[in-house]
């Protein structure tokens, strides 16, 4: 996609406890923090896909529609780094790999990872305490999909027995976190 001088496009570390959107139109999410409280973004801008409310990570953001398709598309790549409850063991790991039941829209569905690996120490992700070492061992585990199903990483875990505590999504086809910490923003030339 080239860059056009009428498109904006923005990448964001969304922080834990924000909805990927700009405006709130529903009652019961009255008190919820938005996308654009974090920074003077331009109007029309939309995020491409979404994560929710309790994960963080990478989010592309854009207004130019076709490129929020592209993105959104099983040919691009999204890593997420993954802590779970519990000691991971390679073969939980690789029946991510192989695929996994989890239900979509009420309906069964084979979920498979397109890479998935267990991290030996903890990755680079900015600190945030998700619960103390009294409550039991934890697992960081890195997972890329080609696709993007409603809370996907999250069922992926659970079918395995490993429950999700922390999500951070750190890249987006060619775009990484890299240094970026939650809340900050960097505008873009282009959207792959």
């Amino acid at each position: 996609m080239s860059h056009s001088k009428t498109h904006r496009h923005f990448k964001l570390y969304k922080p834990y406890g924000y909805l990927s959107q700009f405006v709130n139109n529903q009652n019961k999410r009255r008190n919820k923090k938005l996308l654009g409280s974090l920074y003077p973004f331009p109007e029309n801008l939309m995020a491409i896909g979404r994560l929710d409310e309790k994960s963080e990570g990478l989010l592309l953001l854009t207004t130019h529609g076709k490129a929020s398709e592209y993105i959104r598309s099983s040919q691009i790549e999204k890593e997420y780094y993954v802590l779970v409850d519990g000691v991971l063991t390679s073969e939980a790991v690789s029946g991510l790999i192989h695929g996994v039941r989890i239900s979509v829209d009420g309906q069964p569905y084979l979920a498979k990872a397109k890479d998935a690996y267990l991290f030996f120490e903890t990755p680079n992700v900015p600190d945030r305490l998700v619960r103390d070492e009294k409550h039991g061992p934890t697992s960081w585990i890195s997972i890329t999909l080609t696709e993007g199903k409603f809370r996907q990483v999250r069922k992926m875990t659970a079918a395995i027995d490993f429950p999700t505590l922390r999500l951070v999504r750190v890249r987006i086809g060619n775009y990484r976190l890299n240094q970026m910490q939650p809340g900050d923003v960097e505008e873009i030339e282009t959207i792959l």
